[in-house]
């Protein structure tokens, strides 16, 4: 009697199962990969649509897709796909600036009887073929520059050194190239200083750091004439990290050197009215044997005024860097710096943090808690 009783419940059971299955909706796709085979950047973006069938007995819902990659834009059927009704999933892979072979995923989030689909395209991009215009990416006048910044990173503060950068004439006549407003600390000259039309060259920046005597990131804007003509949106800056070099330091003046310690190297400042300013005095102390010597101080922005005491420090002393920010035009969260770089060879420059949330002075809303 007693198996009689189980067996009955358990195809009671199976019946109850097999109707809940019957009753929901599923998603059959006629493929869930596909190759585009090879295909060329220039010609742009390529879409594959995935169509899928409701193969089950309840309206399906698609309430999710999303792509492994920023490159790959899904879409898909938005209303409600009765049983036996029709529907894609679109997947649009954008090969811009990605020549090679690539393999991306669509996930496919829905109310049928298995949730998640995954589904895959794959191909290869032939890079498109590199322009002059690729190369040579600034244009001035008739000419066009590789680039139109040069810079020196981590020069020494009494370093000679010269960069240089390409360029060619894309015009239809010779171009006479010469130069403006150049600060005394660098030297710059075109080579060949007549190019003729097609014609490529260099432009050749030499820069003398002891001249320029300053310390830190330092940025110059020089004037290139062309034929004649001075306009200033033909401009080129020429950069430099000026920074002293310790690696002539024998190891007796290392071992003598000054050490800059910070008593903290961030302030934050809570939450002020726009308008409102706020003070903070960073301590600097000389835990060395020698003089520690504050060659620069530089903020962010122009709203953080620094105003350093000693620039001189004997050991064991110590001095402060008065740090005021005004809020003057600001709102909502502010993350400003303080450059401030010495003589401490391991510890040549230094970042100081000063931030806070500034309150709109028409608004009464209290700020966020992150």
């Amino acid at each position: 009697m007693k198996k009689a009783v189980l067996s009955i419940l358990l195809l009671l059971l199976f019946a109850v199962c097999s109707v809940g299955q019957q009753l929901q909706a599923n998603i059959s796709f006629e493929k869930e990969s596909h190759n585009f085979g090879t295909i060329k950047e220039e010609e742009g973006p390529v879409t594959y649509k995935f169509e899928f069938t409701n193969t089950g007995s309840e309206p399906l819902i698609i309430s999710k897709v999303r792509a492994s990659c920023g490159c790959t834009t899904p879409d898909w059927t938005k209303e409600p796909i009765a049983p036996g009704g029709k529907g894609v999933v679109s997947a649009k892979y954008n090969p811009e600036k990605r020549p090679g072979k690539f393999d991306k995923t669509v996930t496919v989030e829905s109310n049928a009887l298995e949730p998640t689909k995954i589904l895959r395209i794959s191909g290869d991009v032939i890079a498109k073929p590199v322009s002059m215009e690729d190369v040579y990416r600034y244009q001035k006048g008739d000419l066009r520059l590789k680039n139109d910044h040069v810079a020196f990173t981590k020069i020494g503060n009494d370093e000679f050194r010269t960069e240089s950068t390409d360029f060619i004439n894309s015009g239809q006549q010779p171009v006479k190239i010469t130069f403006a407003d150049v600060p005394e600390h660098i030297k710059i000259v075109a080579d060949p200083e007549t190019v003729a039309p097609g014609g490529e060259g260099k432009i050749i920046v030499t820069y003398d750091a002891k001249k320029k005597n300053d310390w830190g990131f330092v940025i110059d804007r020089v004037n290139m004439i062309l034929n004649g003509n001075n306009d200033s949106r033909n401009r080129i800056s020429v950069s430099a990290t000026i920074e002293e070099d310790f690696s002539k330091w024998t190891p007796e003046q290392l071992a003598k050197a000054p050490v800059a310690i910070w008593e903290s190297k961030e302030y934050d400042f809570d939450t002020i009215r726009q308008g409102e300013s706020v003070t903070f005095e960073y301590k600097l102390k000389n835990e060395g044997k020698t003089d520690l010597i504050i060659r620069k101080t530089k903020a962010s922005c122009g709203c953080t005024a620094v105003n350093t005491g000693e620039t001189v420090i004997p050991p064991g002393k110590a001095t402060v860097i008065k740090t005021t920010f005004n809020s003057r035009g600001k709102k909502a969260k502010q993350n400003k710096t303080i450059t401030v770089i010495t003589n401490d060879p391991k510890n040549s420059s230094t970042l100081l943090r000063i931030s806070g949330y500034v309150e709109d002075s028409s608004s009464t809303i209290n700020p966020p808690n992150n």
